[in-house]
């Protein structure tokens, strides 16, 4: 009998859940070119109504800006996601950002990984909308899986095939 020790396990597509409770917006209808154009990878977006930015999946966090707006997690199964909170945020030069988790960490879905000052963030930013995408999407499916309403960490905003 073989034995696949190294093999991986596949437990079907990878289910990603909101970054943040809100209103589920396409990535096409962000308005910013590198996210509704697809440039930096599929995935979808969340306008948020408050509370935290939470990790949409468990994984290891692979990047934190150093002005807090972004953070990037790998999945166990090797997706990369990034999630980026606002618009032209990168300006804001950490004002508005209290990041709770450092490259390296483990983290599990829901966990928290932001806390934003969304008023602070409405007033000096374009926009708020928070787009999550799959860096490293070759090969992979993203299929949208809701609209409307969601709620951090548990909302299954889109799937991934191939993970």
């Amino acid at each position: 009998m073989p034995f696949n020790l190294f093999k991986k396990k596949s437990n079907g597509p990878l289910e990603v859940k909101a970054p943040v409770s809100g209103e589920i917006v396409g990535l096409e209808d962000v308005p910013d070119p590198v996210f509704s154009q697809k440039m930096m990878g599929d995935g979808a977006a969340v306008m948020p109504s408050g509370g935290p930015v939470v990790s949409p999946v468990g994984g290891t966090v692979v990047m934190v800006a150093g002005t807090g707006h972004a953070v990037g997690i790998k999945s166990a199964g090797g997706t990369e996601f990034l999630i980026h909170v606002g618009l032209e945020t990168v300006s804001l030069k950490g004002e508005g950002f209290s990041v709770k988790v450092s490259q390296g960490d483990e983290v599990s879905a829901g966990q928290p990984l932001i806390e934003a000052d969304w008023a602070y963030l409405k007033e000096h930013a374009p926009s708020i909308v928070t787009p999550i995408v799959v860096t490293n999407g070759e090969g992979k499916t993203v299929s949208r899986s809701a609209a409307g309403a969601c709620a951090a960490g548990e909302t299954v905003i889109f799937t991934v095939s191939g993970d």
